[in-house]
């Protein structure tokens, strides 16, 4: 049993973010959502922030979503970046099933686009989750700094890569955007940040 097992045997199957992976299965769509543990840590995350404006770069199912909602009562909002709008229609009946979709708004597209027009609105958010192409971390870093409220928190999922990251012999660019938003997330000065290593990794940081 590795550490990671241990710990979820420790928990209760969650009702509604089964359906979510079960929902993505049957739609013949990856399962690449954030781990279980990490989920609960965004519930945790939000709450002890107080964070009421979100934003998420990469709904896939919604199970993040759900997460995330689940921290900040009922008059939190997710403004929700999503490529496909398949996926996006997905992880909105999720949502609604979990008794959040009122409180999500999704936009479709590029993300990079999607980010631009919310600078251009002004925008501004509490709490950043970054979950997408890889190869654009280091672009929806330097835009969650320019929406950020002074206080928000920014956090990324799968800053390993599953072993990628570590392994000097792997030099693909999403491998190397990885890495410069990691060294990034360590030494921006306008950052208090950590990075925890378990599961695929996550980056958490705080915006002075």
């Amino acid at each position: 049993m590795t550490d990671e097992q241990y710990v979820e045997s420790l928990y209760k199957e969650d009702a509604e973010l089964a359906a979510v992976r079960e929902g993505l299965a049957e739609a013949g769509i990856k399962d690449v959502s954030v781990a279980a543990g990490y989920g609960r840590l965004l519930t945790m995350l939000v709450r002890m922030s107080g964070a009421k404006r979100v934003l998420e770069i990469g709904a896939l199912g919604g199970y993040s979503g759900i997460c995330m909602a689940r921290g900040f009562g009922a008059d939190g909002h997710i403004t929700s970046l999503e490529l496909s709008q398949r996926n996006a229609e997905i992880a909105e009946r999720h949502m609604a099933a979990a008794g959040f979709g009122s409180q999500v708004s999704y936009r479709t597209g590029d993300a990079k686009e999607s980010l631009k027009a919310l600078k251009e609105e002004g925008s501004r958010f509490d709490f950043f989750f970054i979950d997408a192409d890889k190869e654009g971390y280091p672009a929806y870093l330097d835009y969650a700094l320019e929406l950020a409220n002074p206080g928000a928190v920014i956090v990324a999922d799968n800053i390993l890569l599953r072993g990628r990251t570590t392994n000097m012999d792997k030099q693909g660019p999403a491998v190397q955007a990885v890495r410069s938003f990691n060294e990034r997330i360590a030494s921006d000065e306008r950052l208090v940040s950590t990075v925890l290593p378990g599961y695929d990794g996550l980056a958490v940081a705080i915006v002075k």
